[in-house]
């Protein structure tokens, strides 16, 4: 009698990984509108701290070429305090407008206004 071979183990081969959408959403959710409003009121507040001067180099004993160099740093973090503590009101205003077109949001009740 001559023996069987074993049975041919099949594999079914690897899923590959769902496809990514190549263009992003139409509509951004809510929450990354208002962060990204959050950040273009940092970036403002920060660019508006350094033409008022916070930052810049002193005069006598100032912290030199470093000084200089991370002081952006500085105004950058401490913008986005100011906008963590409420800020001057414009991430309200930008994510107004960010979303102004996007018809998940409803600020008056219903589509058109109307419930």
């Amino acid at each position: 009698m001559t023996p069987t071979p074993p049975p041919l183990v099949t594999r079914a081969p690897p899923t590959p990984p769902p496809r990514q959408p190549i263009n992003p959403p139409i509509n951004p959710p809510l929450n990354t509108l208002r962060e990204k409003a959050a950040e273009l009121e940092t970036a403002f507040l920060a660019e508006m701290l350094g033409f008022a001067g916070l930052g810049s180099a002193r005069e006598s004993f100032g912290g030199g070429i470093g000084e200089e160099q991370f002081s952006s740093f500085m105004r950058h973090e401490q913008a986005q305090g100011m906008v963590k503590a409420g800020g001057i009101g414009l991430t309200e205003v930008l994510f107004r407008a960010m979303s102004a077109n996007d018809s998940a949001i409803n600020f008056a009740g219903g589509k058109d206004g109307k419930e």
